[in-house]
């Protein structure tokens, strides 16, 4: 098919198929370098470092990463909650091109340590390429659903807009679970969903890749996460994410709606962007 903008999902019940969709996503990202437009394309979506400032990164941060490590993606900036300190060992869920990876490097310290898991190639040598230099930073490939961590070995977890996109998010959260050392904590910006989003919506694979067709309920998100053992859930951020994407990158936007037939009022308030704190026990 030529036009990617019409391409139907397949079955949600053939999970591979679902998540060979997403790997072809963002390895196109990886090799475009950008999300959308190009990192220099401020006239249809913002440059990336807008995009980032515009979901709460500091651009102080963001002046000291390499050229490429940020790709303009995400739903909020879990790592500004995360409180990280010297020593600790981080895992980034979904680490992409290694923006948040690179900016833990420096809050860990050369004592502390940073994994990003990624499952798509491209995306994994383009954040390795980001990494030269930085002793601490490791990028592993793996699935966010057997993730190739030891038990209880990190102190820290974070996930940028990512877990969305895996189809079984029970399996996800056992897995932050299992790799945490009691006591560890994390901070997810995710995707969740209050209300039901039209069929031409929940079809679409632009629309799923776009972080909206593949969110979870909000009670049975945040279920599976207690069913999991994560504990003290604290909501940090909750916005709609729709609102929140039209005006940092409105040619997301547009495409999804130029696909699925469907405008942004139909769905205002559907699609929530949220960022929380948990921790386990």
């Amino acid at each position: 098919m030529t036009d990617k903008t019409k391409e139907i999902m397949p079955d949600r019940s053939n999970k591979e198929a679902v998540v060979e969709k997403v790997r072809e996503r963002y390895a196109g990202i990886a090799t475009a370098g950008s999300s959308c437009c190009g990192p220099s394309a401020s006239s249809c979506c913002g440059t990336a470092t807008e995009v980032a400032g515009s979901l709460g990164y500091s651009f102080a941060d963001l002046e000291l990463l390499p050229e490429g490590a940020n790709l303009g993606l995400g739903c909020g900036a879990p790592l500004q909650h995360l409180e990280l300190a010297e020593g600790e060992t981080f895992l980034d869920l979904g680490s992409g091109a290694g923006i948040d990876a690179l900016i833990a490097a420096r809050r860990v310290g050369p004592t502390g340590r940073v994994i990003g898991v990624d499952m798509t190639p491209e995306m994994l040598d383009k954040a390795r390429e980001n990494a030269r230099g930085h002793d601490n930073v490791e990028f592993r490939e793996g699935r966010l659903e057997h993730l190739p961590v030891e038990d209880a070995s990190v102190d820290a977890v974070t996930s940028n807009c990512v877990i969305n996109l895996v189809p079984d998010k029970g399996v996800v959260f056992r897995e932050i679970a299992r790799v945490l050392r009691p006591g560890g904590r994390l901070v997810v910006s995710d995707v969740v969903l209050e209300g039901v989003l039209p069929e031409a919506i929940t079809r679409d694979v632009l629309a799923y890749v776009g972080c909206v067709a593949g969110a979870e309920q909000r009670e049975t998100y945040f279920r599976l996460l207690a069913d999991a053992g994560l504990t003290d859930v604290e909501i940090l951020k909750d916005v709609d994410f729709l609102a929140m994407t039209e005006k940092a990158s409105p040619a997301e936007v547009l495409a999804i709606a130029a696909s699925t037939g469907v405008t942004i009022d139909e769905v205002r308030g559907v699609v929530r962007s949220v960022t929380y704190r948990a921790r386990k026990e």
